[in-house]
């Protein structure tokens, strides 16, 4: 899934946090409703705004930002 085109950083909005297409839902609140075993048709009935793909969207940025602070271990 190519996150991009669904996940947006606006300094002047939500603090310049990672957002769904430019609404004032952060990727960390859907990441927040997920582990709170709210289910996908929870969270989309609560929100008409977003749709399956901003969830996996969501999902898909914080993998890739995980990935990228990964920090390889030294060997001694």
């Amino acid at each position: 899934m190519n996150y991009r085109s669904y996940i947006t950083i606006e300094p002047n909005k939500r603090g310049g946090k990672p957002c769904v297409r430019g609404l004032r839902i952060t990727v960390y609140e859907v990441l927040e409703y997920l582990a709170s075993e709210m289910s996908e048709a929870e969270i989309l009935d609560d929100f008409p705004d977003l749709t399956q793909e901003d969830l996996k969207a969501c999902i898909a940025y914080a993998a890739d930002r995980e990935r990228r602070l990964m920090i390889t271990p030294f060997s001694t």
